[in-house]
């Protein structure tokens, strides 16, 4: 038996607060709660992109004003040394945990998010995400870098999966009239959470340095228990749809599409068809190329420009002084921040674009334009044209974005919205892979480069076109994709079976808005939306005012 509680949500008898059944929609919703909720969370966990803002205090959390370096330690040395300060590099590892454990725990807990709906989900994520900065925090203070892996990478890591993938399913199923602009909504968060985070970093290190401390440690506990209270916030105001629920008005369309499937996949199958794997290349392929500029973005600014980004374009790189270096670093970090704005946009305008002209036309946009933008890059440093050059990149970063933003809605394309978080949840797995591929690609092509004598200004040409390359590979890919083979389509009966025992016994499953219509911005929906906006439009100003001293 089932009772309707005055929040809006049907409860079971006996069902505990963080329970499915706990949050299911009824009359009176507006669904337009359900986008920010989900970036409560994404702006959260969004911040493991900014994570390098913490690299150099800690390289000399030991001796404060210079690192205490250790020549001739090994990175296991590293680990559990209490005397040496740590390596940039040793460092940077944190990046490979974070996308590592996000895809992997987003494959091994898909399914069970499915189940348990997406608010016990969510407050997991908060407890890890937030729970693992206090265990890192910890690792600081006690000079153990194997703790601070544990807690910000290991743990922390699992919290960014499940959070990542938290409203998918949710979302697509709230908007089934506008999958892509809804998965773009709340995916856009994971994009922007590094441009709050990191001015917020900044201004809680310098806050919390004193003689003898960087002033990490303490921030990693601030920003931890800020991070666990907005993702909680995120995860309590989730609701899911009543089965059988559709948009007021709306009706799916009559006109049948043939790269949009009326059926579903069951999640044990989805893998087991070649149109997962080709949608994995494409993400993996795509991701890769990004990921490794992400990476590179303010060397690569530095070392093509030199000091044309301070009005002297006779110096070459190796010409600078100790200070012009400083001064176009700072230029370079804003040219990041600007790809982060061109990331978060992207993952908006593409996702939604793609409502339009479908996911496949999307991802063929990728590719072809990528492969244009990539190849024009060299021409566009040699010509020395910074607007050019910064302009290209940020349409490219625009369809990296774009690329994680589209892919939930062409997987509810292929396979049905029955298991698309799940589903989704496995095939983020090419995310971890790209995550590899992409950075040891553009470095070590970098470093052979070097090595051979190549003029700074020109490290990046071959890695240009081996970028290209690999977007040719996805096009490919992308174009094989062709509709699910009908052997693997869930019946009617199976689907019901499914729906009616998510509904706790419901007798049989009827279609209708049930109260529930489109939504608008009422009083709450706009308050809720202010919450989340306030801070994202902060983090976007402290980006441009970084980024207009490049042009």
């Amino acid at each position: 038996m089932t009772t309707m509680s005055s929040a809006g949500t049907v409860a079971g008898a006996g069902a505990g607060v963080l329970d499915r059944e706990r949050t299911v929609a009824t009359a009176g919703f507006n669904r337009w709660l359900v986008p920010p909720a989900a970036l409560c969370i994404h702006l959260c966990i969004g911040m493991a992109y900014g994570f390098s803002v913490f690299w150099l205090p800690l390289s000399r959390a030991i001796g404060l004003n210079a690192p205490k370096a250790c020549p001739d330690i090994s990175l296991i040395g590293e680990l559990f040394t209490t005397t040496c300060d740590w390596k940039v590099a040793s460092l940077g590892w944190m990046f490979t945990l974070f996308f590592v454990l996000l895809g992997v725990s987003a494959a091994i807990w898909g399914g069970w998010l499915e189940r348990v709906g997406p608010r016990k989900a969510g407050v997991v994520a908060a407890l890890c995400w937030g729970g693992g900065l206090i265990v890192a925090a910890f690792g600081i203070y006690v000079h153990q870098l194997w703790i601070m892996w544990l807690g910000a990478g290991v743990i922390g890591g699992v919290g960014l999966g499940l959070g990542y993938i938290s409203p998918v399913s949710t979302l697509i199923k709230w908007f089934p009239d506008r999958r892509g602009m809804a998965t773009g909504m709340a995916i856009m968060g994971f994009g922007g959470g590094a441009m709050i985070g990191a001015p917020l970093a900044n201004l809680l290190i310098n806050y919390f340095k004193t003689p003898t401390s960087v002033g990490v440690w303490e921030t990693f506990v601030v920003m931890g228990v800020i991070y666990f209270v907005f993702m909680m916030i995120g995860a309590f105001a989730y609701r899911v749809i009543p089965p059988g629920w559709q948009p007021e008005g709306w009706t799916p369309p009559s006109e049948k599409k043939s790269m949009i499937s009326e059926h579903n996949v069951h999640l044990d199958n989805a893998h087991k068809t070649p149109q997962f794997w080709l949608i994995w290349w494409v993400l993996c392929l795509n991701v890769s190329a990004g990921i490794g500029v992400i990476g590179m973005a303010s060397p690569m600014l530095q070392e093509i420009f030199a000091g044309k980004l301070i009005g002297h374009p006779e110096l070459a790189f190796g010409q600078l002084s100790v200070e012009q270096k400083t001064v176009i670093a700072g230029i370079a970090a804003g040219f990041a921040g600007l790809l982060s704005l061109f990331n978060i946009g992207g993952r908006f305008f593409w996702a939604s674009l793609s409502d339009y002209i479908g996911r496949k036309n999307t991802y063929y946009t990728f590719f072809v334009l990528g492969i244009a933008l990539y190849a024009l890059a060299p021409t566009f440093a040699a010509m020395g044209s910074k607007l050019l050059f910064v302009l290209g990149f940020g349409i490219i970063l625009s369809m990296y974005g774009g690329g994680f933003a589209t892919v939930p809605a062409y997987l509810a394309d292929m396979f049905g919205t029955q298991f698309v978080g799940a589903i989704h949840g496995r095939l983020l797995t090419a995310w971890s892979t790209a995550g590899i591929i992409g950075p040891v690609v553009v470095n070590y092509i970098r470093e052979f480069q070097l090595a051979a004598g190549v003029p700074r200004d020109q490290l990046y040409n071959t890695t240009m076109y081996i970028l290209c390359a690999m977007l040719i590979a996805g096009l490919i890919c992308n174009y094989l994709i062709k509709p699910v083979d009908p052997k693997w389509h869930m019946s009617e009966q199976e689907v019901a079976r499914l729906q009616a025992a998510s509904a706790k016994g419901d007798a049989a499953i009827q279609h209708g808005s049930f109260g529930i219509g489109k939504g608008g911005l009422d009083v709450k929906a706009a308050l809720f939306w202010l919450f989340v906006g306030i801070p994202l439009a902060w983090g976007v100003w402290k980006t441009l005012e970084s980024a207009v001293k490049i042009l």
